[in-house]
């Protein structure tokens, strides 16, 4: 009816404590790591949304003076507050992009009838300011034959 207990082999015996505090050890080096990857990861792609948005506020610019067709040398600045060329207008007044502003340069070139546009994008991002600056040229003249 009763038998016999034998006290079990060292190999059944389970952790020992120093397995057990090697295993934490390792936990407490990995987690913060793939929690700070994970963080950079966050940041990474706001950063990439901000650039996209940065883009393409710039394009809508540019487009925006070459459907204009008057290209005055000069500086000027502003924020994306109005609704796009070609858009239909809604009752909303907000902002559409907040904290982006736009600096607009169009210079002359060596050839007289040819402009060089510079949109220049900023948006706050932490403590500093971001950029982004696109360019183009543009015919300003009139053919005559």
């Amino acid at each position: 009816m009763f038998q016999n207990r034998q006290p079990p082999a060292a190999d059944d015996a389970g952790f020992t404590l120093l397995e057990v505090l090697l295993a934490i050890a390792l936990l407490a080096i990995a987690l913060p790591v793939l929690l700070g990857l994970r963080n950079f990861d966050l940041d990474l792609q706001d950063r990439a949304s901000e650039l996209t948005t940065a883009t393409l506020l710039a394009q809508e610019k540019l487009v925006e003076i070459e459907l204009l067709g008057q290209y005055p040398i000069g500086e000027t600045v502003g924020e994306f507050r109005h609704v796009p060329l070609g858009a239909q207008p809604v009752t909303q007044t907000d902002p559409r992009a907040v904290g982006y502003r736009w600096k607009q340069t169009i210079a002359p070139t060596p050839l007289e009838l040819i402009r060089e546009i510079r949109i220049k994008v900023t948006w706050p991002r932490s403590e500093r300011e971001e950029s982004l600056e696109v360019s183009t040229y543009v015919f300003a003249g009139r053919l005559t034959f």
